[in-house]
């Protein structure tokens, strides 16, 4: 039985916290090599992207908006979100988790084949999500869907034993709540 003792730096207890999702919102001039400078640093630091959605949002300015969801430590996002900051076409971030429940939503195309009673619980579950059909043939249908991305995950599921074909999703735009602006 060995105590650890108190008072020494060698028996500091190891400092565990756990990964949480976070929304960055990070506004960026819209030049060439921007996108994969910012992949870089997260990837360098081994976080994955789970979502990256990015288009230029202030046409005049040549401003573009990144919002990326990423999975990691508080204190490690942190450090990632102050190197961001100090990357020369990067205006500002904004970790939207810590700001605050944002508003996420997404969009996904489904694509749904089947005839019968399953196109038919296809077409009655689709407005219970309220779905919209964009393309149909005979034997097909095209689903556009947005929402939060729990709503769309659980389409998906339901659509698999209709007859899913393929998906096609353009991860997540989200803001902050609330009147004030990035």
């Amino acid at each position: 039985m060995s105590e650890k003792p108190t008072g020494s730096a060698y028996f500091l207890e190891e400092r565990k916290d756990a990964p949480e999702r976070h929304t960055l919102s990070i506004l960026v001039d819209n030049e060439p090599g921007v996108l994969s400078r910012i992949a870089g640093l997260l990837s360098g630091r081994g976080y994955n992207i789970d979502s990256l959605t990015v288009s230029e949002t202030e046409h005049e300015k040549h401003l573009s908006r990144f919002t990326i969801v990423t999975t990691g430590t508080p204190m490690v996002l942190e450090q990632v979100k102050n190197q961001l900051e100090r990357m020369v076409p990067v205006h500002r971030v904004v970790d939207l988790t810590v700001v605050g429940e944002p508003l996420e939503r997404e969009l996904a195309l489904v694509k749904v084949a089947g005839t019968g009673e399953k196109r038919i619980e296809a077409l009655r579950l689709a407005e219970i999500f309220r779905a919209s059909v964009i393309d149909a043939s005979t034997s097909h249908f095209v689903f556009e869907i947005t929402g939060r991305s729990s709503k769309i995950e659980q389409f998906i599921a339901i659509m698999r034993d209709l007859g899913l074909v393929e998906i096609s999703r353009t991860g997540i735009a989200a803001m902050a709540r609330g009147g004030q602006g990035m």
